[in-house]
């Protein structure tokens, strides 16, 4: 059974291909007027030739329909750009409607909601014929690489590799139509007030509100802010549960049992949803071992990143999930918390690797860390092999070979791959920041956590 689509301008947007009668040039002025996906290189096109007649409909007035292309005047900026609209929802006190829209060609941590007073529709007025310059020869022309892009031809095979690739298919389409909406736009944390990213399935009306507040001890979420300032004064916890198993100066890390602490963990993982967007959210927390980062002060220990581990993983994954919320970033916690995890994995005598697929950011600190450690190595030995690689910095074979791949340093000699780094090489990539060391080094005379 073959199923043909055609990609939409919007990454991810599927519209069903049609076939449109085409109208001859003449019958410009009475061609049906059609709201469609159109790239800026057609858009510049259709004003050019006269066929475009323009977008000037700025007016509050009017309904927008889901899926319809506009232009949205982004917040904080004077420039409108292309979105999709996905959802809408009434104005808060009587204010004018709101529609969620995702642009052009930008990850969906930046969708947002806008007021329609700042979307522009963009109407076409078109002639078929014209615009897709039809011809009698056209239906024998040879398909085009970008054409090849645009339509995607599936075919169901018998064959478990391709079952398995459309199940997780379906499955990733599922995650995404259910969790394209984010309502939750900001968050209260301790002193910050923090922009959301991506939508989390908080219970009940608290998905739903505009802003939550989050303790950021014990990780209880509250949609008012009386509520919040009420709870900080009678909240007793000031640092997670578990275990501290390691402490440096103002920072400290806690070892978590989700079997044990199960409604801190649903918590922290709510929370963490909210900045990650290719993790599959279970509340099912039981198996899960969770490692909470904290900055201490006088009034307590406040969590600033995590990574969690399922406990006897098949694959060997030392790591599940990782976030640093956003105040946090770009002060070392995120590779500090990679190295805590290949620390812990060398102590239990095994060969680690993340779970599968990182985010963008979660892969460039992987390919960061990676390199790093893998050229810390291979600057105090003259001979060393991969699996002897693997075992010293208790990264998986298959992301030491990646990593030498992107770093450039195999070479074919008499038929075998081998390592060639000069110290040239290591000066340059230490020098370039290709392998940058960590700004936080963990220690690990300072770990105090031995295996289950």
């Amino acid at each position: 059974m073959k199923i043909r689509a055609n990609i939409g301008g919007i990454g991810g947007v599927l519209k069903q291909h049609t076939t449109i009668t085409s109208h001859s040039r003449s019958n410009v002025g009475s061609a049906l007027y059609e709201r469609e996906y159109i790239t800026t290189r057609q858009h510049r096109y259709l004003r050019r030739n006269g066929i475009l007649r323009g977008e000037a409909q700025s007016s509050s007035n009017g309904q927008l329909a889901l899926g319809e292309i506009c232009m949205v005047l982004r917040h904080g900026t004077a420039r409108r750009r292309r979105a999709v609209i996905i959802d809408k929802r009434p104005g808060e006190r009587g204010r004018e409607d709101e529609y969620y829209v995702h642009y052009e060609g930008t990850d969906r941590r930046l969708d947002e909601w806008a007021q329609r007073s700042q979307i522009q529709k963009i109407l076409v007025q078109r002639d078929v014929n014209f615009v897709l310059q039809s011809s009698a020869d056209n239906s024998r022309r040879k398909i085009t690489r970008v054409r090849k892009r645009k339509h995607i031809e599936m075919i169901e095979s018998s064959n478990p590799r391709s079952n398995l690739e459309d199940e997780r298919a379906a499955l990733e389409k599922e995650h995404e139509e259910v969790t394209r909406v984010k309502h939750i736009e900001r968050i209260r944390y301790g002193n910050y007030e923090i922009d959301t990213w991506y939508f989390s399935p908080y219970p009940d009306d608290y998905g739903k509100a505009h802003s939550l507040y989050i303790c950021q001890y014990c990780m209880r979420y509250m949609k008012f802010e009386r509520s919040y300032r009420i709870h900080l004064l009678e909240c007793r916890r000031k640092e997670p549960p578990g275990v501290e198993i390691y402490k440096e100066k103002s920072m400290s890390v806690y070892e978590v049992l989700g079997s044990k602490d199960k409604v801190y963990c649903q918590c922290l993982c709510l929370l963490a949803k909210l900045f990650l967007d290719h993790k599959t959210l279970y509340f099912d927390v039981e198996p899960f071992l969770f490692y909470v980062l904290c900055e201490v002060d006088s009034r307590g220990a406040q969590m600033v990143g995590y990574f969690s581990k399922e406990q006897g993983n098949p694959d060997g994954n030392n790591l599940a999930c990782i976030c640093i919320l956003p105040p946090f970033q770009r002060s070392g916690y995120g590779k500090f918390l990679i190295q805590l995890s290949y620390e812990i994995s060398k102590r239990e005598g095994l060969i680690g690797s993340p779970e599968k697929p990182l985010s963008d950011l979660g892969k460039l600190s992987y390919r960061s860390y990676w390199s790093w450690a893998v050229l810390e190595v291979l600057r105090t030995c003259s001979k060393i092999s991969i699996s002897d690689l693997s075992r010293r910095t208790a990264i998986h074979v298959n992301d030491i070979i990646e990593t030498l791949h992107s770093l450039k340093l195999t070479r074919y000699w008499k038929g075998d791959r081998v390592l060639y780094v000069t110290q040239r090489f290591f000066l340059h990539c230490f020098k370039t920041g290709v392998a940058k060391k960590p700004r936080l080094l963990l220690r690990p005379r300072l770990l105090r956590w031995k295996p289950r």
